[in-house]
């Protein structure tokens, strides 16, 4: 993963295959989340793990709309205003829930710099109303950096989820790029805030393949040891469209596993490393 090294692929190699899903637990909750109308970022996102997270009973939902004011090179969320934000969502997500069966569920959004609460008092009715709905639930919330804002984090910190995770995405070097508007070191005050003040287990992602080098990718995760972030994710980057940032490189497996030792080395509770992984993928299993 040296500089040297770097060459924009023609072509996906056979290790990132998706395999179809199957199974009786999968094409139940599918049924349901066709007749209900249901939105989950499983489908809408077209997630590469949707047959294996729904068939051990999770899945993830996006809160606050589908605009996001921020817009990163990495992402195929639509960029621009938003929408009003919707009071009855949280029970919907709530219901939704519920009807799906589910055993853990991983709640997410758009970052809405738009709103004086960066969206957290929804974030937190909606946390209350999925435990209300279902009182035997567990959580992950993948949240947005909130500008690092005490009074917004406070709101995620008070209402206890399971799991509160937080993406750099990428090293230090690239943020720029990647995360147009946001910080490197924000993100790090961010996660480090976050378990100082009451979080169990805080989690990360990182993306390979936008041109970091090795000693890049160790040095981030040794920084979000620094920031006592206990769950690791690390996947690779695919573009989403022609408008985003190009593949630099795929990743090999034996690569990611050489950063999944690494991880483990350093002293994270989990590492996922593989080429498929995802922020959600075998979120349940992080509670252990």
């Amino acid at each position: 993963m040296s500089k040297e090294s770097v060459i924009i692929p023609r072509k996906k190699p056979n290790w990132l295959r998706v395999k179809l899903p199957i199974g009786k637990k999968y094409t139940a909750l599918r049924k349901t989340v066709e007749k209900y109308k249901l939105n989950t970022i499983c489908t809408s996102g077209s997630c590469p793990n949707m047959g294996e997270c729904w068939t051990e009973g999770t899945a993830t939902f996006m809160i606050l709309g589908n605009i996001c004011t921020r817009s990163c090179g990495f992402c195929g969320v639509a960029t621009g205003r938003p929408n009003s934000v919707d009071w009855e969502e949280p029970d919907k997500v709530a219901r939704s829930i519920k009807i799906m069966q589910l055993k853990h569920a991983v709640i997410t959004s758009v970052d809405r710099d738009d709103l004086k609460d960066g969206g957290s008092i929804i974030w937190a009715e909606t946390i209350q109303a999925i435990r209300r709905a279902n009182p035997m639930i567990t959580l992950e919330t993948l949240i947005p950096d909130f500008q690092a804002d005490e009074t917004s984090l406070d709101r995620i910190i008070s209402v206890k989820p399971e799991v509160v995770s937080h993406n750099v995405e990428t090293v230090r070097r690239l943020t720029r790029e990647v995360r147009i508007q946001a910080k490197y070191d924000r993100s790090l005050e961010v996660l480090l805030y976050l378990k100082e003040n009451g979080i169990e287990r805080t989690k990360s992602g990182i993306m390979l393949g936008l041109g970091e080098t090795k000693e890049e990718v160790v040095q981030t995760l040794e920084d979000l040891k620094k920031a006592k972030v206990d769950i690791v994710t690390i996947g690779q980057y695919l573009q989403p469209s022609k408008k985003h940032l190009t593949v630099k490189r795929y990743i090999t497996p034996i690569e990611f596993e050489e950063f999944k030792k690494i991880g483990l080395a350093l002293g994270f509770r989990h590492v996922e490393s593989s080429a498929l992984v995802r922020s959600s993928y075998k979120a349940q299993k992080h509670l252990l």
